[in-house]
């Protein structure tokens, strides 16, 4: 009896932790390729776009608002894009009234995290982008405010880093074109005006979030460079280092793409033939950078106005062109890091039998991680030089998140 103890306490120690700190997702092979949906049921869809010609590992944006948050149905969405290899990108949102969406207030920040601290994400990195466009008064409750924006961003995402520290927090993405007026502020003095407010703002960002969009109307060029065009993204950089911004931010592209004319449907907007090759060279060229983490473009399905004209799906249920010119596109595999954690239930065998300079146990364990160990997956530890292999022995299928399973440990 003192020997099994021994061993489960040993156990304990050695197997691997919860360790929370975000990571750069550029240190890693990463697949850029990526798509903003509306709703859970077109994971699928979006999944044969960003991980098809040799992808892996694409990303997904997707909205949650206030009255949406169900712990159930959430992680229900989180553990399909986990069998899928899609990374979620999760903006923040109110509710809609009657003159747009409502403003948030600094109360509903604690159920925020709560609900964000209730499911168990698909990688480490848990990417949520605070809010969309207060540059518009439609966005912040009928008014423009950059100084209560700042301050709302600041506090979400100092409580978000002080709950766990894999959080990587993104702030909302602008619409560059925006001119000053009475409903809209350009995105120069409005983040000048944020950073007034809030000089220490990016202490606690991690990223960049653009919506480079190729204006105007939505119909400019692939080749055109700097505000308002596909590489609005470069154009918001420079603009945050004459505000004094030095941090090195990742960029999110969550928004982009053209209006189209839904197969000659609306005359005004690009045939989607033009859109296809823009799109092709965007990606090759623009989107083709370094520093850029995802490009999600707006949006996967939309059937209903305003939105339509952007939609990637036909109303019969089919892709418009530029879906399978894009799926056709050659991917990279993406890698990112997910946690490991392995809960030992109970020793049904302690690890006694000899096996060439180890030992041989048997234990029913519980995959407490993120990543879902595949049929005679080995899972690596180590602990101060000591080795340790546990090696779960799958009948049915493979271990998810939350499964137990006897598995063989070896020491």
């Amino acid at each position: 009896m003192l020997v099994l103890l021994l061993f489960i306490f040993i156990f304990h120690l050695i197997l691997p932790k919860n360790i929370y700190a975000i990571e750069n997702p550029l240190s890693s092979p990463n697949n850029r390729f990526g798509i903003h949906i509306l709703d859970e049921n077109d994971i699928p869809d979006a999944a044969k776009l960003v991980n098809s010609s040799g992808g892996d590992w694409g990303y997904v944006t997707i909205v949650i608002r206030k009255d949406e948050r169900d712990t159930s149905r959430w992680q229900t969405v989180f553990d399909n894009m986990r069998r899928l290899h899609l990374i979620p990108i999760i903006r923040v949102a109110t509710i809609q009234g009657s003159g747009g969406w409502k403003k948030p207030n600094l109360d509903e920040i604690d159920g925020w995290v709560s609900f964000f601290n209730s499911l168990n994400w698909v990688v480490k990195n848990r990417y949520v982008v605070i809010g969309n466009e207060p540059n518009h008064a439609l966005e912040w409750g009928g008014e423009i405010n950059p100084e209560e924006y700042a301050n709302y961003l600041y506090t979400f995402s100092q409580k978000l880093k002080n709950s766990e520290g894999d959080y990587f927090v993104l702030p909302s993405g602008f619409d560059a074109s925006a001119s000053n007026s009475k409903n809209t502020l350009s995105e120069v003095e409005y983040l000048k005006r944020m950073l007034e407010a809030q000089p220490s703002l990016f202490n606690n960002i991690d990223g960049w979030v653009s919506h480079s969009y190729p204006n105007p109307g939505f119909s400019g060029s692939q080749d055109d460079m700097g505000r308002g065009t596909v590489a609005t993204f470069e154009w918001e950089l420079e603009l945050l280092k004459s505000l004094g911004v030095t941090k090195d931010l990742p960029i999110f592209i969550t928004e982009t793409g053209w209006a189209h004319d839904m197969n000659g449907i609306d005359i005004n907007n690009l045939d989607t033939d033009s859109i296809s090759s823009k799109l092709k060279t965007a990606y090759q060229t623009a989107w083709n950078k370094d520093n850029i983490v995802a490009v999600t473009p707006f949006i996967l399905n939309y059937q209903k106005e305003p939105f339509d004209k952007f939609s990637w799906k036909r109303k019969d249920g089919g892709f418009y062109i530029f879906y399978d010119e894009i799926k056709n596109l050659s991917k990279p595999k993406g890698n990112p890091n997910q946690i490991i954690a392995v809960n030992i239930l109970s020793l049904l065998l302690p690890p006694i039998i000899p096996n060439n300079g180890s030992k041989l146990g048997i234990a029913l364990i519980k995959n407490e991680g993120q990543s879902i160990w595949e049929a005679n997956e080995i899972i690596l530890s180590n602990f101060k030089g000591l080795d340790v292999e546990v090696n779960p022995k799958i009948i049915f299928k493979n271990v998810e998140p939350g499964d137990i399973t006897i598995a063989i440990i070896k020491v």
